[in-house]
């Protein structure tokens, strides 16, 4: 008795959980000045679901090295972003290729301006005044610091620029010398020393990571590689805002159709499976706005894919369970024997998904590859509330006896004596 009141009070708790999460993903709600914003505020949406402008770069160089191009696709995000445009989305293409998308502008002239000016580096004083430009510097690269451990900036000056960096740390020692790229600050280190021998390390007690997005931006300042609009996209902002509210309710139909499918052919285990379902959407959307994917057209397909990925898993594992069933096994065995035979057929096709979503992913650019991160991200977390949520749910259910009769299965006949495992 006192085994079943514990079950009892889990699975009262894991349901109001979920349903707690549901309701603050969906709706959101204010507490203590506090807000937790619903889903549709705070998930990026791609040009197809609000508008804007798309435009690809490319690099008019006949070879480009993978640090040139991402050197050059910092120092585009950076423009990118002065835009005022807090999604602006800016990926890599090919070997010398930079998409940028800017949703709400609709001035595609303005944005391809912005976009294929020079770089404009420079390293200033306490008092404004500048240092050196990025005709000064030969190369910056992350590297690591061998005295204090962690990561910095290494900086390699010409000839010019290692007397005009001496008189200047020279005389601010103890005081910041300031680096811009286009009038922005992007790091602001503090001269510890005189250095004359036109080599030099940033501190930034960052990760390797952000020192190499630094010394990217320096090299991108210093030698700037011309770049030429080759593809202009405009996507009107009508039928991005006729798009999004479409696509969220073939959504809500199609999930709505899920569930009633479930019920029918399920019962109350179909009904676990639903609850299990909508942690999985809640889960999914939730890690959508944590890693900052951007919700487009082709992702909202993928999306919707990996729902019926996420049902198919508890239609083995419950159609596995109908047949123990009906060979007579009591519902606890039938239960326990329907998961453990679904297990590997579950496993097998969603690694093959997840398999065919890598391809994608490494093949594929722009739309395909928002497509692919959505499919993985979705398989993932479907493995979890298919192989572990919903199984705890329907256990938890059959032993506080919320759960009891075949009928609760969707079974109405079964072969012979019951069995017991």
């Amino acid at each position: 008795m006192k085994r079943k009141s514990k079950s009892s009070a889990l699975f009262i708790f894991i349901i109001a959980v979920i349903g707690f999460l549901a309701f603050a993903g969906f709706k959101g709600f204010v507490l203590g000045g506090w807000e937790f914003k619903s889903f549709d505020k705070v998930i990026n949406r791609g040009l197809d679901l609000q508008g804007g402008v798309s435009v690809l770069m490319e690099i008019q160089q006949d070879k480009v090295t993978r640090e040139e191009l991402d050197s050059t696709k910092e120092h585009l995000s950076l423009r990118a972003n002065k835009l005022g445009v807090a999604e602006t989305i800016v990926t890599t293409e090919g070997e010398k290729r930079v998409r940028i998308d800017v949703p709400g502008m609709t001035n595609s002239k303005e944005i391809v301006d912005s976009l294929k000016q020079s770089g404009n580096l420079a390293f200033k004083g306490p008092n404004g005044e500048e240092i050196l430009t990025g005709k000064d510097i030969k190369k910056a690269t992350a590297q690591m610091n061998q005295q204090g451990g962690g990561y910095e900036v290494g900086l390699q000056l010409n000839d010019e620029g290692t007397q005009k960096f001496a008189e200047a740390t020279g005389k601010y020692v103890g005081q910041k010398i300031s680096i811009y790229l286009d009038d922005e600050m992007i790091s602001d280190p503090v001269v510890n020393t005189q250095i004359t021998g036109g080599v030099a390390s940033i501190e930034t007690h960052g990760t390797l990571e952000e020192n190499k997005k630094l010394a990217g931006m320096i090299n991108s300042g210093a030698l700037p590689l011309p770049v030429k609009a080759v593809s202009v996209t405009n996507v009107g902002a009508e039928l991005g805002v006729t798009a999004f509210p479409n696509s969220v309710k073939a959504g809500i139909i199609g999930v709505g159709l899920v569930f009633l499918f479930m019920l029918f052919n399920y019962r109350l285990q179909g009904l676990m499976a639903n609850i299990a379902l909508t942690l999985y959407i809640v889960l999914t959307l939730l890690v959508f706005v944590e890693v900052g994917v951007t919700l487009t057209l082709p992702g909202i397909a993928a999306f919707l894919l990996t729902i019926g990925v996420a049902v198919d898993a508890n239609i083995l594992t419950f159609e596995r369970t109908k047949e123990e069933l009906k060979k007579g096994y009591t519902i606890k065995a039938a239960v326990k024997k329907g998961s453990e035979n679904a297990l590997s057929s579950i496993v097998d096709s969603n690694v093959t998904t997840l398999l065919a979503s890598l391809i994608l992913y490494f093949i594929g650019s722009g739309p395909v590859k928002g497509f692919a991160i959505t499919l993985m991200i979705g398989i993932i977390i479907s493995l979890f509330t298919g192989l572990f949520v919903t199984k705890v749910l329907v256990s938890l259910g059959v032993e506080i006896g919320f759960i009891n009769k075949l009928s609760h299965f969707g079974v109405s006949k079964i072969k012979g004596d019951e069995k017991h495992a």
